[in-house]
Order: structure tokens, then sequence, then C-alpha cells
């Protein structure tokens, strides 16, 4: 006779993983501490550079502006941890996003033996920082949906946190979406507690609110015009093209033998030489497939962006900002034209 199989006992509750509950919003806290800290560093080095680079402190002692940024990261943080809601939790992102701006400023003097604030690569090292936070905050942004679970949780967290000061209109139709599916029971419950929560009239909008709306509309806008997709093409072809052949001139030409930071032009280099291939292999595809086209040409700036502009902020250091702000724009373009083809492709058959 076979042994009879028991059952498998169940595990106690300490040994079951706990995943923590993911926020609705968390994208967006992560983009407010990222964009808070890179408008600190480029407003330091702007202040410092017309200030001609002034000191804090006297008698032997300098007020570095670390120390800062490290009590602005622990207040941001305090703030989170205190107070509930969503308002209190962008403060914190804010906060604590200025003070990473000035800390991760300062990181020329902690990766050098000498406490060189001017360390060439300081530049590259501050950039591949909110580089990796970006595409961080993308992957939370683009991660799988909530679960019905962390659904319901956050649904909760909006409630609760509107009971002292009420909830908007807006955000009561977000906690309703938020509950959608979770069964009647659920809904039922959530419309009740809703209805003990007081109503607030939304606040007005701030004068910045609106210059900021219509900046992003004509971002936008312009990223969406078809007569401006030509023009980005050739500029893709051509740029790493002219970079491969400067550096090569400049090597025949002796001028970068007073370069110190040979690793970095080697760097852009090699992601200039990727980007041409890329690009090029777009280009060749354009006939026959515009979609993978636009998939390589977007491929193609994502190198340069990543990798190219690391070396390169280390190479020109903060002159580099210009650069980064023409590649973004071109991938806006090169994005929506790809989303655009994409649509225009006829539906497979099941």
């Amino acid at each position: 006779m076979f042994p009879s199989r028991r059952p498998p006992r169940p595990e106690p509750g300490w040994l079951r993983r706990r995943v923590p509950t993911r926020v609705v919003d968390g994208a967006a806290y992560l983009q407010a501490f990222v964009l808070s800290g890179v408008v600190t560093v480029l407003a330091v080095r702007a202040y410092l550079q017309a200030a001609g680079w002034p000191q804090l402190g006297g008698g032997g002692l300098h007020i570095a502006h670390v120390l800062w940024g490290g009590l602005l990261m622990a207040v941001g943080l305090g703030i989170a941890l205190v107070f509930l809601g969503g308002g209190p939790r962008t403060a914190g992102a804010i906060v604590g996003g200025i003070g990473f701006g000035l800390f991760i400023d300062e990181v020329g003097k902690f990766v050098t033996a000498r406490t060189d604030y001017f360390y060439a690569p300081a530049a590259g090292i501050i950039y591949a920082a909110f580089a990796l936070l970006v595409v961080l905050t993308q992957a939370v942004r683009g991660r799988t949906r909530l679960t019905p679970d962390e659904r319901i949780a956050n649904a909760l967290d909006l409630t609760l946190s509107g009971v002292p000061g009420g909830l908007t209109d807006r955000r009561r139709i977000a906690v309703l979406r938020l509950v959608q599916g979770a069964g009647p029971t659920v809904e039922a419950a959530m419309v009740q507690l809703l209805d003990a929560v007081p109503r607030r009239e939304p606040p007005p909008v701030r004068f910045w609110r609106r210059w900021a709306d219509r900046f992003g509309r004509l971002v936008v806008w312009l990223t969406e015009r078809r007569w401006l997709v030509w023009p980005v093409v050739v500029y893709l072809l051509v740029e790493p093209v002219v970079t491969v052949v400067a550096v090569v001139l400049d090597v025949a030409t002796g001028e970068l033998d007073r370069e110190r930071e040979w690793g970095a032009v080697i760097g852009v280099l090699t992601a200039a030489l990727i980007t041409a291939v890329l690009s090029v292999r777009g280009a060749v595809r354009l006939r026959r497939d515009r979609v993978g086209a636009f998939r390589l040409f977007k491929l193609a700036l994502l190198v340069d962006l990543l990798f190219g502009q690391v070396f390169n902020f280390t190479v020109n250091q903060f002159g580099a900002v210009v650069n980064l702000a023409v590649d973004l724009f071109l991938l806006g373009v090169v994005t929506a034209e790809h989303r655009r083809l994409s649509r225009e492709l006829p539906a497979e058959p099941r």
C-alpha cells in the first residue's frame, strides 16, 4: 500500500511574504522629488557662478550646502511621516528633492581625496543620479496595475485624508473610480463613507500653474506637428556623425591633448557611434517599416540620454544642459510620431 499523503500545513502568518501596498500617486511624488532636485542643482550652480563662488562661514569654518541638503531631506521625510494625505506627501517630496539637490551638488567633494567641488566627472555623476531616478519614476508609472485590495486601500486613504478639510468633487470621482469593480458591497460602503465626509470647493488656480499648463500644451502641440518630423530625422542622422568627425579632427590636430577626461571623450564618441548606427538603420527602414524606423530613432535618443549625456556632462560640464533639452524635445517628437503610426496599424486578425 502507498502511504497516505497529508495535505500541506499552512504556513504561519509571520512566514508569509508581506508586500507593501503601493500608492496610486507614487510616480507623481517621485516626479516632484526629481524636478525639485534638478531645479535646485541648476539654481545653485547658476547662483554660485554669478556670485563668484562665495563660501558661508569664517574663522576656519566652511558651512557646506550639503549640510543644508541633509537637513531638508530630514524635514521632507518628517513631513511625509507625520502628516496624512497627498498634500503633505507632495510637500515632503518637494522639500526632500531640494535637499537632495543640495546634497548631490557637492558630490565632487566626497569622491576625491582633495575634496574638489570642481571635479569634472561630478557633473556626469549628478546627471547619472537624476537619470536613474527618472528611470525609476517611469518604472513605477509603467508597472502592472494596482491589485483590487490596493485600489480599495488607496480609496480609503484618499477619503480619510479629506475628513479634516473636506473633499472636492474631483477627489470624490477619483475615489469612486478606484473602487469600481470591487463589488456592490464595497462600492456601496464607499459611497456611504464619502457622504459622511464634508465637501470642499476646489482651490483657485495659481498663476504659475496657468503658465505651466500653457507651456505644457505648447510643448505637446509642437511635438505633434507633422512638419517637425523630417527635420528631426535629418538631425538624428547628422548630429552623431558631426560629433564623431569633430572628435577625430580634434585628435588629428592635437586639440584633445589638453583634455584631462579622456575616458569621458571615449564615452561621448562611443555613444555617438551607437546613435549613428541606430539612426542610419532607422532611415533605411523608413520606406518599408515606418513604425520600426521610429522605434529605432527613439532607441537612439534613449541611448544618448541615458549613456551619452553622462559623459557629455563630464566633458562640457553644465553647458550640456542645452544639448539635454534638445534631446528631450526630439524624444517627444519621435515618441509622438511613433504612437501615431502605431495607432494607424491595422488590427491583427484573431
